[in-house]
């Protein structure tokens, strides 16, 4: 089946890509931009890839009339505050224009549950968005789910950095709040179920695991299964505003997506509706399973995906190819070389920066900087990286954005989602005599700039003449 897939950098669409593979699909993915599909060169080499931005003006043309069906899984909500709900229509009302021009007879579109009347601004949205896919020409199958629990998923990743930081929480109110979390793995068994499943199209299903839970439950659990000492108080008085702070602070979320979170929160969303479940003949992963199975992925290093690398994660908002190019004039460097002896290890040390890692050298000053950069509203360090050892164009490096990441040519460029006064670009490279190069570029905004950089000088003096002898393995 010719299957048009999009969201395929995405969490879910990352993991339903190989599945669909494996499957013998033809499949084409749809990506705002072509560099930042994360996937091996042995996938690329099997998939078509189209660059659109489902925000702009639909070309049509763009897409093969001959597919037979598509996902629906594009997400806006880590985006903004504000209109995530105006951008997801209209990204689904151009999604129909590209397929009215198509044979396409089956779209799998994944939304919440909303078994509720009273919706927080999300879960409407989410719903409106099935509504507006329904008006078009093929039939969809709709899947509404709760907290998806997975190495990876923003959910888990909350969920985790609770439980392992705070052995003492005071929380607000929605910790009582039920609902009903389902595995990654049996959302990817549902995706793969109903695609060209003829009982399945034009209907909507709720899809959820075996465990109906409060979120103050779901952290208890994971403390138990990692046999963490928790102890959780719940107070009435901690506002919505006030609980999107410290979920901003404590874990490793956007300040937006926490927002946008809170607000859901208050909503119960527990399924109504098991028929998928037996159709499909699917077994539900009880919420303790499907956390080992998380941390088995973790583990033995195969996260597949992960929301951190999501560009709504810190402060990137621009097309990669706008960095890759660092400016020259108007700058101030830090410039470090070193000959190396062994170009090939010295090339797997850069390609293993940051994260666990860490920065080779005097992690304590990162760490530091990580902190600051928090309280002022950066992102920190808390991304970390998805990989050990791998690097793709457009990955989450700590506070770093991955412009470019070729091996052939040994050469990383990183561009800072830190708070700075100005634009910061890192790089290492190897040349032809096996000589290491690291560039730290800084292209200050005003006099501010400029003070800023003078003042950090005696700290990159240390930081950056370590960290390349750390890495030269010198």
């Amino acid at each position: 089946m010719k299957i048009l897939l999009t969201g395929a950098n995405g969490y879910i669409g990352m993991r339903l890509l190989p599945m669909l593979l494996e499957r013998g699909h033809e499949i084409i993915c749809a990506v705002r931009n072509e560099a930042r599909l994360s996937v091996s060169e042995a996938i690329r080499k099997q998939i078509e890839i189209v660059e659109i931005d489902f925000l702009n003006d639909p070309t049509p043309e763009k897409i093969p009339n001959d597919i037979e069906a598509a996902y629906y899984l594009i997400h806006s909500m880590s985006s903004s505050t504000s209109d995530f709900d105006e951008k997801e229509e209209t990204s689904a009302r151009n999604f129909n224009t590209y397929l009215a021009h198509t044979n396409c007879k089956q779209v799998i579109y994944v939304g919440g549950i909303v078994n509720e009347q009273n919706l927080s601004k999300h879960l409407w949205s989410r719903k409106n968005v099935g509504t507006i896919l329904g008006s078009g020409n093929a039939k969809v199958t709709i899947l509404r789910a709760a907290i998806i629990v997975g190495s990876g998923s923003a959910s888990f990743e909350i969920i985790r950095d609770l439980c392992e930081k705070l052995p003492v929480m005071i929380t607000p109110k929605w910790v009582k709040t039920k609902c009903q979390p389902i595995a990654i793995r049996n959302v990817m068994e549902y995706l793969i179920g109903v695609l060209g499943n003829e009982q399945c199209m034009g209907e909507s299903f709720d899809i959820g695991g075996p465990d109906i839970l409060t979120y103050k439950q779901m952290m208890q659990a994971y403390a138990k299964v990692r046999k963490l000492r928790l102890f959780i108080l719940d107070v009435p008085f901690l506002s919505p505003k006030l609980s999107s702070y410290w979920l901003y602070f404590v874990t490793s979320t956007s300040y937006k997506l926490a927002l946008n979170l809170v607000d859901s929160m208050r909503i119960e969303v527990i399924t109504k509706d098991n028929r998928l479940q037996k159709i499909l003949n699917i077994e539900p992963i009880s919420y303790i399973d499907a956390i080992r199975l998380a941390f088995e992925r973790i583990e033995q290093n195969q996260v597949i995906s992960s929301w951190k690398d999501s560009f709504v994660s810190g402060r990137f908002r621009k097309e990669l190819k706008q960095y890759v190019k660092v400016p020259v004039y108007g700058c101030l460097k830090d410039k470090q070389s070193i000959k190396v002896d062994d170009p090939k290890k010295v090339l797997e040390n850069i390609w293993s920066i940051g994260g666990k890692k860490g920065w080779y050298y005097a992690n304590w000053l990162w760490k530091i900087r990580g902190g600051f950069d928090k309280l002022i509203g950066g992102v920190g360090l808390r991304r970390g990286r998805t990989h050990v050892n791998k690097i793709y164009e457009g990955d989450a490096l700590d506070f770093w954005r991955v412009i470019l990441a070729d091996k052939e040519e040994k050469r990383l460029l990183l561009f800072a989602e830190m708070r700075v006064p100005g634009e910061a670009w890192l790089e290492f490279d190897i040349d032809d005599n096996n000589v290491l190069h690291q560039t730290a570029t800084f292209r200050p905004k005003g006099l501010f700039g400029r003070l800023y950089w003078y003042t950090m000088l005696p700290f990159h003096y240390f930081i950056f003449g370590g960290m390349i002898r750390r890495i030269a393995n010198k």
